[in-house]
């Protein structure tokens, strides 16, 4: 059945019997046989064929993208078997947005290669979308809502955005008691248009819609924005994973401790994505129970 399966796929990308059987070495009779058989299987008629030309029937084009489904999958398959009792070697490219990387990705690199030395890693720091096919990246580190694809995803944390501020600029402008007051305060803002998903949302707060905060100070850089809350530069809202250490250092002051995530964080999170039917899917599966364990089921990052 799944020769069959390639068969079809290969006539509907190359729309010629002749084609194909060139390509595979084979007679055109071969490749008829192997369609007739597929349909008879199926029950429905995939092409529509004349003397001149053939064309995919409406059940053929419905058919087709779960065709190469089921090939990758079956690719995949046997991937991972091949790689179930070899020891892993050879190199993975992985991607991450550049802070997240520099803090948390790099130092669980750091004990995966000690337990696998055999392994390489080739790591791209960036936070520009990075499309996994023309790149080659066996995995990709996401951190915000993931659009819709066929791309394999599991998710490695929740996102906690937090508001915070150094001691020195609560001792001169006050502590907000309530979100709501923020409006009152100087925030130090992502030069974004509109907001990323998650800025400035508050749980029981305008329904979770972002406030309309205002300061002197916005950036593209998320870590510019921390450097500048430690400064004391303004109040700053910004991810657990980004202020964690700052605040345990008591660098950063959390304002409104007792708030708990607003409901519509549960839509984004923190994830590693990579792509099915790749020949490194059993290596791309190790690297990503590896940073799950080292990130914990409740993430490091949340204990300060």
């Amino acid at each position: 059945m799944l020769d069959e399966i390639k068969t079809f796929i290969a006539v509907a990308t190359e729309g010629s019997f002749s084609a194909v059987a060139r390509s595979h070495d084979l007679a055109v009779s071969s490749i008829t046989r192997k369609l007739d058989a597929l349909e008879a299987d199926l029950g429905v008629r995939l092409f529509a064929r004349s003397s001149r030309s053939i064309t995919l029937t409406d059940a053929g084009n419905q058919f087709l993208p779960r065709a190469r489904t089921i090939v990758a999958e079956m690719e995949e398959a046997r991937h991972v078997l091949a790689d179930l009792h070899a020891d892993p070697r050879g190199l993975l490219t992985v991607t991450a947005p550049a802070a997240f990387g520099r803090m948390h990705v790099v130092p669980a690199l750091a004990s995966f290669l000690e337990r696998y030395p055999l392994m390489q890693i080739d790591l791209h720091l960036s936070d520009d979308f990075v499309d996994l096919l023309t790149r080659r990246v066996d995995v990709a580190i996401r951190i915000g809502v993931l659009p819709d694809s066929d791309l394999v995803a599991t998710r490695l944390a929740p996102i906690n955005r937090l508001a915070c501020a150094s001691p020195a600029y609560l001792a001169a402008q006050g502590r907000p008691a309530s979100p709501e007051q923020l409006l009152q305060h100087n925030c130090l803002n992502i030069a974004s248009s509109p907001l990323p998903y998650g800025w400035w949302s508050f749980a029981g707060v305008r329904n979770e819609a972002a406030l309309p905060v205002k300061g002197n100070f916005k950036s593209d850089d998320t870590e510019a924005l921390l450097a500048a809350a430690v400064a004391g530069m303004g109040i700053a809202h910004l991810a657990s994973w980004m202020v964690c250490d700052m605040l345990r250092a008591g660098r950063l002051e959390l304002l409104f401790p007792d708030l708990p995530m607003p409901a519509k964080a549960a839509q984004t999170g923190i994830h590693a994505v990579r792509m099915p039917g790749r020949s490194h899917t059993a290596k791309a599966q190790l690297f990503i129970a590896h940073l799950k364990s080292c990130f914990g089921e409740q993430p490091y990052w949340e204990d300060f």
